[in-house]
C-alpha cells in the first residue's frame, strides 16, 4: 500500500490524536476500579465524572479535527495540517491534565490550543473549498 508522502505527516497527526483519545478511554475505566463506579453509570464521585468528561469531550470534539484536518491536508498544505493536527493533541493533554486536578482549571492556554488549531483547520478548508469552487 502507497500513501503520498507529503500525507504521512497529516496520518501521524490523526494517529496521535487518536491515541490520546484511547488513552483517555485507558484513563476512564482506572477510574471506574478507582472510584467503584460499575458501569453504565457516569455519576457518582466528582473525581471519575472529570475523568468521564475529559474523554466524552474529547469525542466531541475529533470529528470536528479529523474532517478539517483532511480536508486542510488536502486543499492548503498537508504540512500545517499536520502541525495543527499535533497541536490539538497537545492542547487535549492540557486539558486533560487542567480538568483532572480541578474543573475550573481546564480553560488554561495550552487547553486553548486545540480550539484555535481547530478553528484555523475548519476556516482554512472551507477557504479551501470555496476558492476551488470559484
Amino acid at each position: 500500500m502507497y500513501m503520498e508522502q507529503s500525507l504521512l505527516f497529516p496520518a501521524l497527526a490523526t494517529m496521535i490524536a487518536l491515541l490520546v483519545y484511547y488513552s483517555q478511554a485507558i484513563f476512564v475505566t482506572l477510574a471506574r476500579k478507582k472510584h467503584g463506579i460499575k458501569a453504565p453509570a457516569t455519576i457518582g464521585n466528582l473525581d471519575f465524572e472529570r475523568v468521564f468528561r475529559v474523554h466524552y469531550n474529547t469525542l466531541e470534539q475529533l470529528s470536528l479535527l479529523i474532517v478539517s484536518l483532511w480536508f486542510f491536508a488536502l486543499l492548503i498544505s498537508p504540512f500545517y495540517a499536520g502541525c495543527l493536527g499535533i497541536v490539538w493533541s497537545l492542547g487535549r493533554i492540557g486539558y486533560m491534565f487542567g480538568y483532572y486536578k480541578q474543573a475550573e482549571k481546564r480553560h488554561s492556554l495550552i487547553a486553548a490550543l486545540s480550539d484555535v488549531a481547530t478553528a484555523i483547520l475548519i476556516l482554512g478548508s472551507l477557504w479551501g473549498i470555496i476558492s476551488g469552487l470559484l
